[in-house]
C-alpha cells in the first residue's frame, strides 16, 4: 500500500512575498467591504458614492483609499488629502506623534477618509501601507463606533500586498464594465479572493456593472462563474462630470437620470448593509474567457 504524506497546511503568507498580518490589527464591529476592479473602471466614483449612500441611511462610514495616487476621497474631501505612509514619512515613522486629524479627514455627509497611499515605485509592499493604516486607525480608537468601513483597492489584483484589504474585509466587491478587459481582471480577483477565503472571513459579495449600457457579457461571465449582479450604472455624463467637479453625485444639479443613478445608490448600501450572501464563485481559465465572450 502506498502512503500519501501531505505537507501541513501553510499559513497565508508562507512560501511567498505576502504580509502576514497581525491579528491586534482586524476590524471590529464594523461591516467591512473591499472594492476591486481594473484600473480605471471606476473603483473610486464607485467607492465614493456607495460611502455616501451608507451616510445617507445614517451610518457612520470610513472610506480606505488603497492606491499610491491617492485620490479616492477626492470628490469626498474636495482635496488630495496626504497618505498614512507620507505622514509617517514626516516624523520618523514614530506613530505615536500623530494625531488623528493628521491623516483623518472628514468629506461630504460625515464620510470620514484616509488615504493610505503605496510604498515609493519599486519598492515596498502595499500590504504593509494597509497594515499600517489599520493599525493608526485601532491605536487612536476610531473604528469603535464606525458601522462600515470601505477599503477602495488600486486595479486588478496581482499580489499579496495589494490584496491585503481582503484579509480585513467581510465582502469583496467587482467593479466591472461590459467588455472583456475588466472582465478578464474581474476573473483575477475571484482567484484572490478564493486564496484569501481559505484562511480569512472574506467572501464574494457580487458584481457592481458600471459604465455599461449593456450588461449581456458580465452576465454571461457570471454564468458560468457563479456570480450575480448587485447594481447597475450607465455611462452617464453627469457620472463624468462629477470627477471634474469635485464632487459626489449627491451633490450634483437635480436630473431625473440622476435621481435614478442616486437612489441605485441608497439600494446598493441599503441591500449590502441588510448582508448579502456569500457568492460561492470560480475563476475561469484564461482559455475559458477568451472562447466564452463576445458577440454571436
Amino acid at each position: 500500500m502506498t502512503v500519501i504524506i501531505r505537507p501541513p497546511p501553510r499559513e497565508d503568507g508562507d512560501g511567498s512575498v505576502q504580509v502576514r498580518m497581525d491579528g491586534s490589527g482586524r476590524i471590529g464591529n464594523a461591516q467591512v467591504f473591499a472594492v476591486y476592479g481594473k484600473g480605471g473602471i471606476g473603483k473610486s466614483t464607485t467607492s465614493s458614492n456607495l460611502s455616501v449612500a451608507f451616510s445617507k441611511l445614517g451610518k457612520r462610514v470610513l472610506q480606505i483609499g488603497c492606491d499610491p495616487k491617492h485620490d479616492s476621497t477626492f470628490t469626498l474631501t474636495k482635496q488630495l488629502i496626504p497618505t498614512v505612509i507620507d505622514i509617517l514619512e514626516q516624523v520618523n515613522f514614530h506613530a505615536e506623534e500623530l494625531r488623528p486629524e493628521d491623516f483623518v479627514v472628514e468629506g461630504y455627509n460625515g464620510v470620514l477618509c484616509v488615504e493610505a497611499g503605496g510604498p515609493p515605485a519599486g519598492t515596498g509592499c502595499g500590504g504593509y501601507v494597509v497594515g499600517q493604516t489599520v493599525k493608526l486607525l485601532k491605536e487612536h480608537h476610531l473604528l469603535d463606533e464606525t458601522d462600515v468601513v470601505v477599503f477602495d483597492v488600486l486595479g486588478d489584483v496581482v499580489c499579496g500586498g495589494f490584496a491585503a484589504p481582503l484579509q480585513h474585509a467581510g465582502r469583496a466587491l467587482i467593479v466591472a464594465a461590459n467588455d472583456f478587459d475588466s472582465i478578464f481582471a474581474m476573473n483575477r480577483i475571484v482567484q484572490a479572493i478564493q486564496a484569501k477565503a481559505k484562511n480569512y472571513d472574506v467572501r464574494l459579495g457580487g458584481v457592481i456593472a458600471n459604465r455599461s449600457a449593456d450588461v449581456d457579457q458580465i452576465e454571461k461571465f457570471n454564468a458560468r462563474a457563479g456570480l450575480k449582479t448587485l447594481a447597475h450604472f450607465p455611462d452617464l455624463d453627469v457620472i463624468r462630470r462629477s470627477r471634474l467637479k469635485k464632487s459626489t453625485l449627491f451633490e450634483m444639479e437635480p436630473s431625473p437620470e440622476l435621481e435614478a443613478v442616486q437612489n441605485e445608490y441608497l439600494r446598493l448600501a441599503a441591500k449590502l448593509w441588510a448582508g448579502t450572501e456569500p457568492q460561492d464563485a470560480h475563476a475561469l481559465k484564461d482559455r475559458e474567457i477568451f472562447d466564452l465572450l463576445g458577440f454571436d
